[in-house]
């Protein structure tokens, strides 16, 4: 095994967690809870690319 995944693979660190009253989450799943709607959002507003218009 990769000593680099061997090493993250054996931590028995609990993690970062962000909290807000009654919610609660992992930093890792709000990064890609994130980005996830970040690329949603920039595919509402981009436009499709448009080809050669036919005559």
């Amino acid at each position: 095994m990769n000593p680099l995944i061997s090493y993250f693979a054996t931590q028995d660190s609990p993690g970062i967690y962000v909290g807000w009253g009654a919610f609660q989450i992992q930093l890792g799943n709000l990064i890609v809870i994130i980005v996830m709607i970040l690329l949603f959002l920039l595919a509402l507003v981009l436009p499709f690319p448009s080809g050669k218009k036919r005559p």
